[in-house]
């Protein structure tokens, strides 16, 4: 079929040329009058005009069109919400979506941004799975914008989850019910993940402002954060004499904490009655499965990409601190895995004594 062009819809509406693409780019000072407008979109309508994007692109040198270029969010569902936010807000605003998964392959990253430039992207958003500090990939332009991930060498917006005030409201949560031991079963990981680290320092933030001195024994580095590293490392905390024993764990992530759920039901624990438990991302496939359902800290993947892609589009302000980092907020999600700790373990003041 012939496609739909300017002149054919200048002969139908009985108009200049000039005239319809005035109209249809939206040039509202020419001096046009309103029934001529409204014909002149009637009958592009009617008949079947697009605007070719290709030509629009060399008038305005801009393509509508946006890259992500990722470690592996692609092929793993634990963020996937960061790309359905990214989609959203491209379609809102009329850009196509090129994604690239790397597979955290540094030549196939570089090569990927050289191809997306190439390709004349309007702008880019450089994503990873986790939160973690990143080497950016030579190459990349300004205004790209980090999604989950900060440059080591600063220099780009980015935005990442809060861990730390994330771990401070899911202890808060622990003390608030009365729990006075409160183990934690950490990464253990080379390197370190940030996010380690910073759920580690609200860990100890809580305690000590609870006036609870932290106990190294009851923090627990986790062989692998999975839920066999957290059946190992949750073992090893209610294999402890029942005076040392914690009666709450706070698991890096909601695998861990899936982990933890079995060894106490090994030693025959029952979630929250004998021990509390707390986990770390919302993994919907985890946290609201398990029996009883987990309380966790929801991981804001979905806020985090619309951010980084209105950012991008300058529909938002960057961030002013000085390393141009935008920290979300991690809200508590409480379901059925805390409950004051047993009778036989609360404090005078626990019971309001």
């Amino acid at each position: 079929m012939k496609r739909v062009g300017i002149r054919d819809v200048a002969r139908e509406a009985g108009v200049s040329t000039s005239t319809v693409s005035l109209v249809l780019s939206g040039k509202t000072q020419a001096r046009i009058p309103t029934a001529t407008r409204e014909r002149v979109h009637r009958i592009a309508a009617e008949i079947g005009y697009a605007p070719n994007s290709l030509a629009r692109g060399l008038r305005t040198r801009r393509t509508h069109t946006i890259g992500l270029v990722s470690d592996q969010i692609a092929t793993t569902p634990y963020a996937v919400h960061m790309i359905e936010a990214v989609q959203d807000v491209a379609r809102e605003q009329g850009f196509l979506l090129f994604l690239v998964n790397t597979g955290s392959d540094a030549e196939v990253e570089a090569a990927s941004v050289e191809a997306l430039l190439a390709h004349q992207v309007d702008g880019l958003v450089y994503a990873c799975m986790w939160h973690q500090v990143v080497t950016p990939p030579p190459g990349l332009p300004e205004g790209t914008v980090f999604l989950d991930a900060r440059p080591a060498s600063g220099g780009f917006p980015a935005v990442v989850p809060d861990d730390h005030g994330g771990a401070v409201a899911a202890v808060r949560e622990l003390v608030a019910q009365g729990h006075r031991r409160i183990g934690y079963l950490a990464a253990d990981a080379h390197p370190l993940p940030i996010a380690s680290r910073l759920r580690w320092e609200g860990y100890t933030e809580v305690l000590r402002e609870s006036g609870i001195t932290p106990d190294p024994r009851l923090c627990v580095r986790v062989p692998s954060s999975t839920a066999a590293g957290g059946v190992e490392a949750a073992g090893r905390l209610l294999d402890l004499p029942a005076d040392a024993r914690p009666t709450a764990l706070f698991c890096f992530n909601d695998r861990v904490a899936m982990g933890a759920y079995r060894a106490a039901r090994h030693r025959a624990l029952e979630i929250p009655r004998d021990l509390s438990v707390v986990g770390f991302d919302d993994q919907e496939l985890i946290a609201a499965a398990l029996d009883p359902p987990l309380t966790t800290v929801a991981l804001p993947h979905y806020a985090m990409g619309r951010w980084a892609m209105e950012v991008l589009l300058g529909l938002r302000p960057a961030p002013t601190t000085a390393d141009g980092v935008e920290l979300m907020p991690c809200p508590l999600v409480r379901r059925e895995s805390v409950a004051p700790p047993p009778a036989h373990e609360r404090t005078p003041t626990d019971d309001g004594d």
